[in-house]
């Protein structure tokens, strides 16, 4: 078998991004080049490394066995340029992945720590949904990721082997509103008096499901606003245009103007910060990032 680095740059990119039109944007080619090297590289290996679907491609079981050594191999290339050049590093890089919200309550805390405590780590950030990020643990673009789940707490991609997952904290959902006009001064909401309420949701996917909507809505939800981005959002529920789910761990963040209510006639929501990362021996670095973000403030 002939793998050539850039053929092993090309599936591991498809992994992460499943799609080949995605990886090809991310490496700066064309769809019709991602689409040689993956023919090249099936040839190569002599069995189908990539499952073509209407929602995108995923990796056959081969072609994860290919990816599991690709990492390895891309990260000795990586290390082999670095000495060439007399560029290697003398900080230890860790890539950390994080979903919407994490970063404003849990990124500044973990990155001070850090600085204090392991200055010569290096900490580079990306943000993206739970799908997007599992994709990523397993392509070797992230050495770790936060991520979130709800009930049962079982985030996983399906593949095997199963990704080493640690708790960070349970956090109860609650919903965001303006602290003046309909809710002023309560505290908490029941159901029946959010159905008719204007929402301020977050884009969804086959992979998403709707954020920002209350999960046991009766009924079908009107959605006002639809943004990916937390400060529109909240600042939208400040001006009094809507409202919006909230994870109580984000209270010390919100902006004036905006109330959190606990909701009533409807079971408690829980969600889980969790970090992930891939089986095996953690790196000082990986551990060094773990023990920041799960450390107490």
């Amino acid at each position: 078998m002939d793998f050539s680095s850039t053929a092993l740059r090309v599936l591991r990119q498809v992994a992460e991004s499943g799609s080949f039109t995605a990886a090809a944007s991310r490496l700066g080619y064309t769809q019709s080049a991602i689409s040689r090297q993956a023919a090249a590289l099936e040839r190569s290996a002599g069995v189908a490394l990539f499952e073509r679907r209407f929602d995108g491609v995923q990796l056959t079981p081969a072609g994860l066995t290919l990816l599991r050594h690709a990492r390895s191999i891309l990260d000795s290339v990586a290390a082999a340029e670095d000495e060439l050049t007399g560029s290697a590093p003398r900080r230890e890089r860790v890539r950390l992945g994080m979903f919407s919200s994490a970063g404003a309550v849990i990124l500044p805390g973990a990155l001070t720590r850090l600085a204090r405590d392991s200055p010569h780590i290096t900490v580079t950030t990306r943000e993206a949904g739970t799908p997007a990020l599992l994709r990523a643990l397993r392509a070797g673009t992230l050495d770790i990721a936060v991520l979130t789940s709800r009930p049962p707490h079982r985030p996983s991609d399906g593949e095997s082997p199963r990704l080493h997952t640690e708790t960070v904290e349970d956090t109860e959902l609650l919903v965001g509103a303006p602290s003046t006009g309909r809710f002023t001064g309560r505290t908490t909401v029941h159901v029946d008096e959010l159905v008719d309420a204007p929402w301020i949701a977050t884009s969804s996917s086959t992979a998403d499901p709707v954020l920002g909507v209350w999960p046991g809505l009766p009924g079908r939800p009107r959605i006002a606003h639809v943004t990916r981005d937390w400060l529109t959002k909240l600042q939208l529920v400040s001006g009094g245009f809507g409202v919006t789910t909230v994870p109580s761990r984000m209270a010390p963040v919100l902006p004036r103007g905006v109330s959190l209510l606990r909701v009533d006639g409807a079971p408690p929501e829980i969600r889980r910060v969790l970090l992930a990362r891939l089986p095996g021996r953690a790196t000082p670095g990986i551990s060094a990032v773990t023990e920041a973000i799960t450390s107490p403030p």
